[in-house]
């Protein structure tokens, strides 16, 4: 009977154990709000998985424009940021909301439109006399319009092209969604839109639209990672979410980011500073 009551006690201990291992397990993970550009792109499909084996951190992603990105941060609803807008980023750790803001990797913008390119823009490299031309053309140019990143370089373009856009013109429309539904409605429309390389280059629905402007040293788009600060938000998880910035900007991670390839083309060129 007393061998019995110790067998008894050994396995419940194991399994009590057991147990205790996968709360902590499931413990291990960490939500990160970033832009749809690095979902959409298939990026985080490639790169999630190897991270997640190598450090035993479930990574869970919501995926939105790069402002609502950060707003989600500055709510302390996401333990890490990973989004494309320099400015914006920067203005999120000036306000505390993040202590340091590392550079992880870059593409660039490209400017689509339709092969029969009614505003002649096509083979040109400067972005703002191309949106200079289809402003004067009025035809058709998609926006975002969801202050992602993507929007918000947009919006700087046109502002340099010294070109006033409203969503009440007849030319401008603002689709409020991400950049795979974007390219959707100028693939159907047949119009312009700004893009970055890397949704492009995976996206299906062209219809007839095709890289008309690119080359241009605005159009470089940079991209940056953040933990949200732990000491304004006591439950982001800190040493997961460093785990995770640690590995994107180690030559591990560089070297990862540098292997992700569509139609044998790299879609994303890491630059974290050392």
């Amino acid at each position: 009977m007393k061998k019995l009551l110790l067998s008894f006690t050994a396995a419940l201990s194991l399994v009590l154990l057991s147990q205790s291992q996968m709360a902590i397990a499931q413990e291990k993970s960490i939500v990160v709000s970033s832009t749809t550009s690095t979902e959409q792109s298939g990026l985080f499909g490639y790169l999630l998985p190897i991270f997640e084996k190598k450090a035993g951190i479930q990574v869970k992603v919501v995926a939105v424009g790069t402002g609502q990105a950060l707003d989600i941060g500055r709510r302390g609803d996401a333990d890490v940021v990973f989004v494309h807008d320099k400015p914006a980023e920067e203005k999120f750790v000036e306000e505390g909301y993040s202590t340091q803001r590392n550079e992880v990797m870059y593409n660039d913008f490209v400017l689509i439109g339709p092969k029969v390119d009614p505003a002649k823009i096509g083979g040109g490299k400067d972005i703002q006399a191309g949106l200079q031309k289809i402003a004067s053309t009025q035809t058709p140019f998609i926006s975002r319009g969801d202050k992602s990143g993507t929007h918000a370089a947009e919006l700087r373009y046109w502002k340099g092209a010294g070109v006033e856009v409203s969503p009440s013109s007849s030319w401008y429309k603002e689709t409020g969604s991400g950049m795979g539904p974007a390219l959707n409605t100028a693939s159907a429309m047949n119009g312009y839109i700004l893009s970055d390389r890397a949704t492009w280059l995976t996206f299906k629905n062209r219809g007839d639209l095709v890289i008309l402007v690119q080359g241009d040293p605005k159009l470089f788009n940079q991209y940056g990672v953040m933990l949200v600060n732990p000491v304004k938000y006591p439950q982001v998880k800190k040493a997961e979410g460093q785990a995770f910035i640690d590995w994107l900007i180690s030559k591990d991670g560089q070297d990862t980011i540098a292997g992700y390839k569509v139609g044998g083309e790299q879609l994303f060129f890491p630059n974290a500073k050392k």
